[in-house]
């Protein structure tokens, strides 16, 4: 339903959202289409992901930074044929930013136009319409106008709570009002993913509107299979040293343990410096990739080089 900023109902102006597709029918099926976009998954989230479609509701992946996350939403984008919306979260986000304002400067353009043109009651009326209405991502993903989308909210833990609170309601009904408007509201919600790295603890309630799941590091068989769909050029025997040195390195006390992104990162690096063999010099001259930390790169020199060089040659 549609209406208008005085409350009453403009039928003329309701926007429907029609069900989105879902091409499958099993999370066999989502597993494999996710592989189809070189994106590994186990069944767990795949079913999650199943059930998010068919239930149409939110899924929350929660995880360390780097685990994959956010490619989660750009390969199911990708795999239902739908653009991504994107909404990048950090403190202070307003609602300007995540929802829509009003083009300021085309509205003076317009008065002043139409001032000089001796109509300048009716344009003061037109500028607070659409065509002045720039949407943010959580308008744009709800609004029909558009190419059906999947929504991405990274990084929720970022954001502030007043726009956690704004975000509960916005999952609850799938509408928003603009008073010089009227509501928008999605019949059919979009697919929507959020992200959390677990920087601060997020709302129970928020949760509650969502299907949940943690997203941990990989197991030494799914990253080799990662490293496989990612870089298929990359020799098995180096892609099995990478993989052994960055479980090995996930095991020490770091600041900051390497993701699967850094993984991906190094196993490029290595190759771009034309590695066949991991050695002192390569892992040293490369720690910058897969560390982000001065203190742990430090450590690891000092420390730990001997020790990720002896699981390299045991994965050979």
């Amino acid at each position: 339903m549609y209406q208008g900023a005085a409350g009453q109902p403009r039928g003329e102006n309701v926007r429907p959202m029609g069900e989105p597709g879902v091409p499958w029918t099993t999370p066999d099926e989502v597993r494999e289409a996710l592989e189809r976009e070189r994106y590994v998954a186990d069944r767990d989230l795949a079913v999650t992901l199943f059930l998010s479609l068919r239930l149409g509701k939110p899924v929350f992946l929660e995880g360390e930074a780097g685990v994959g996350k956010t490619e989660v939403a750009k390969v199911l984008a990708s795999g239902l044929g739908r653009r991504l919306i994107r909404l990048q979260c950090y403190e202070g986000l307003d609602l300007a930013s995540a929802v829509y304002e009003w083009d300021h400067a085309r509205q003076i353009l317009e008065i002043r136009l139409a001032e000089a043109e001796g109509r300048a009651a009716a344009a003061r009326t037109r500028i607070y319409s659409e065509e002045f209405l720039i949407k943010r991502p959580l308008l744009d993903a709800i609004d029909p106008a558009g190419t059906p989308a999947v929504l991405l909210i990274d990084e929720v833990d970022r954001a502030d709570e007043e726009f956690e609170a704004y975000l509960l309601e916005l999952l609850s009904d799938f509408q928003i009002t603009v008073p010089e408007i009227g509501t928008f509201r999605a019949i059919a919600p979009p697919p929507v993913v959020i992200t959390s790295n677990r920087t601060r603890e997020v709302h129970d309630a928020l949760k509650r509107r969502c299907l949940y799941q943690w997203i941990d590091y990989p197991t030494p068989q799914r990253e080799l299979a990662i490293l496989s769909r990612r870089l298929p050029d990359l020799s098995a025997r180096l892609a099995r040293a990478v993989v052994a040195v960055v479980q090995a390195l996930r095991r020490e006390d770091l600041f900051k343990r390497p993701g699967v992104a850094e993984t991906i990162d190094w196993a490029l690096a290595l190759a771009a410096l034309g590695t066949v063999e991991l050695d002192t010099d390569a892992l040293g001259d490369t720690l910058g990739v897969l560390l982000k930390y001065e203190e742990d790169v430090r450590r690891v020199r000092e420390e730990s080089m001997p020790r990720l060089l002896e699981e390299a040659a045991g994965a050979r």
